[in-house]
């Protein structure tokens, strides 16, 4: 399933652009003019990416500090342990669209048990 976000000249390079979906995806635009989609939740703890700091290839947890890979989801260090999901990000006609991957998320247990219809 393809996702519209939001126009290509709406999000400058160095930002990003949160989806509000179950779970939400961000999509990051990189200084050096790369999109990259990934999975907004930090494995750890329930973080919005969008809202780490983006340097490189790499958005930083703004909670602790874990490092995800925008490339393949990687993590670089504790308290993260999962990778994040990636997603295919296509331009077409101005506009940033997301294919949302079929993969399983890695979530926190909060937010799986949120999404699983239980409470947190």
């Amino acid at each position: 399933m393809k996702i519209p976000a939001c126009r290509l000249a709406d999000l400058p390079r160095g930002e990003a652009f949160r989806l509000d979906i179950d779970p939400p995806v961000s999509v990051f635009h990189t200084d050096d003019g790369e999109l990259f989609a990934i999975d907004d939740t930090c494995t750890h703890q329930d973080a919005s990416l969008a809202d780490g700091w983006l340097e490189g290839c790499e958005v930083e947890c703004p909670l602790h500090a874990s490092k995800f890979d925008l490339r393949t989801g990687a993590v670089d260090a504790p308290p993260a342990k999962l990778p994040v999901r990636t997603h295919e990000v296509v331009v077409e006609d101005g506009m940033i669209h997301v294919r949302v991957s079929t993969d399983a998320p890695n979530l926190p247990p909060c937010v799986a048990s949120r999404l699983a219809g239980g409470t947190a």
